[in-house]
């Protein structure tokens, strides 16, 4: 679709950033900032956007939001004043010209503001009085109703839905779309009719796939740390994080019982609170390894934290999927362990143990070299710097241009199909 006479330009990906209205996107910043009080879910002194700071950052601070930040930093990609000079990505203002169309919702933070500051504690899942779930049917309506959605059904259009919770309600109608999650963990569904009921492990076959869809990275919320600025570690195994979680996050309960009397071994509970995150800069970065057992979701950002504070992340979480696997090898710079092993007693640290000094200064090196690619923010300091090429944002547009001719051959493919026709269910997940 891309024509241009500049050969440059079909290295890029094409994108149509469609036409929402600003109150769904930066308008819902605006309204953020104006909130009169503080986010319901944690103690008022824990939260550091209200009352709001003079100079607050483009996109709120509070630790339960600022983690799923991707979306704002995607379309400041697009239509902030450096897009232009990107290497990857180019706007298109005709959406025939357009390889993907990109939905400028900020669909976490729309999420978010619900549950810290719905009208009904605990109404979440329903439509009546939510004002997320309104924006959400707004959107849907809006981008649906386009002919860019009906020349492919959808499945060239980019959502952001890095919250689990992102557009709940509306999720099977946006399902043939290109999703940016953290994980699939949000999609796990109970499929009744299989194992006697004892599946909790099916995903919807016309939601998630790792054909269509790209894993992003969350924020990290911790200062990057440097290899020249690494010091002595005296801690063999840190983690910082609430004990008792949902789903796969018992793996979590159990791991914390074993190995919280382990000596070497610092387990803390706690929130990302301005106290919090100072133990956690302090235990990241004096620990050699750093646990990242599944939580509500196989992933969270503590992994990220992990990485910019060159601690070696020892990842228990047997469904986990990681961003921009293919580009870069997690196994250089991370330690992977089944949940059958780490429930073993003292296998884990023992394993741990016996990992050389040689090794560990090796996987610190390449953390090192990979910090950069989880960087979202670096266009913070000044609205007239760029993202540098191999940060975060790059990364996942160049992950969404590996997945045009999949996604172009099920556009054309479901043109060919008569009306009437019966399509049997498959599962596309890997």
């Amino acid at each position: 679709r891309t024509t241009d006479h500049d050969p440059g330009h079909r290295r890029r990906l094409s994108v149509y950033v469609a036409d929402l209205p600003r109150a769904l996107n930066h308008g819902l910043l605006d309204l953020y900032w104006s909130l009169p009080a503080a986010d319901a879910r944690i103690p008022a002194s824990s939260d550091p956007d209200h009352p709001p700071p003079r100079d607050h950052p483009p996109y709120p601070a509070s630790p339960l939001i600022r983690q799923y930040s991707a979306e704002y930093w995607l379309l400041r990609s697009l239509l902030g004043p450096a897009a232009p000079a990107s290497a990857v990505v180019r706007v298109v203002a005709d959406w025939r010209e357009a390889d993907v169309v990109f939905v400028p919702f900020f669909a976490t933070l729309s999420a978010e503001m619900e549950l810290g500051w719905g009208a009904t504690k605990g109404a979440f899942r329903r439509k009546e009085g939510n004002g997320d779930y309104r924006r959400q049917r707004e959107v849907v309506d809006r981008v649906t109703a386009h002919p860019a959605w009906r020349r492919s059904g959808g499945r060239d259009h980019v959502f952001v839905l890095t919250d689990p919770m992102a557009m709940w309600h509306v999720r099977a109608e946006i399902a043939p779309a290109i999703l940016l999650v953290v994980d699939f963990g949000g999609w796990y569904k109970l499929d009744s009719k299989s194992a006697g009921g004892n599946s909790s492990k099916m995903i919807q076959h016309t939601q998630v796939s790792l054909l269509k869809d790209v894993i992003v990275p969350y924020t990290h919320l911790l200062p990057t740390l440097h290899l020249s600025e690494n010091m002595d570690r005296p801690t063999l195994l840190y983690f910082k994080g609430a004990k008792h979680r949902h789903r796969g996050g018992l793996v979590r309960e159990k791991l914390w019982d074993l190995m919280v009397n382990e000596p070497d071994v610092v387990m803390e509970e706690g929130f990302p609170n301005a106290t919090g995150r100072e133990q956690s800069i302090k235990g990241m970065r004096t620990s050699e390894f750093c646990l990242h057992p599944a939580g509500d979701t196989p992933s969270s950002c503590r992994l990220f934290d992990a990485i910019a504070s060159l601690c070696i992340p020892v990842i228990v979480s047997d469904d986990i999927e990681l961003p921009f696997e293919g580009m870069i090898d997690y196994t250089e710079f991370s330690i992977f362990v089944s949940v059958g092993n780490a429930m073993r007693p003292k296998w884990l640290t023992n394993y741990l143990r016996n990992i050389s000094k040689q090794q560990k200064d090796e996987f610190r090196r390449n953390l090192a070299g990979v910090q950069h690619i989880f960087e979202y923010e670096n266009t913070h300091q000044s609205s007239k710097v760029s993202a540098p090429e191999d940060g975060a944002v790059n990364h996942i547009w160049k992950k969404i241009h590996q997945k045009l001719p999949m996604i172009q051959e099920a556009v054309i493919r479901e043109k060919r199909k008569p009306e009437g026709a019966s399509i049997p269910l498959r599962c596309h997940c890997t």
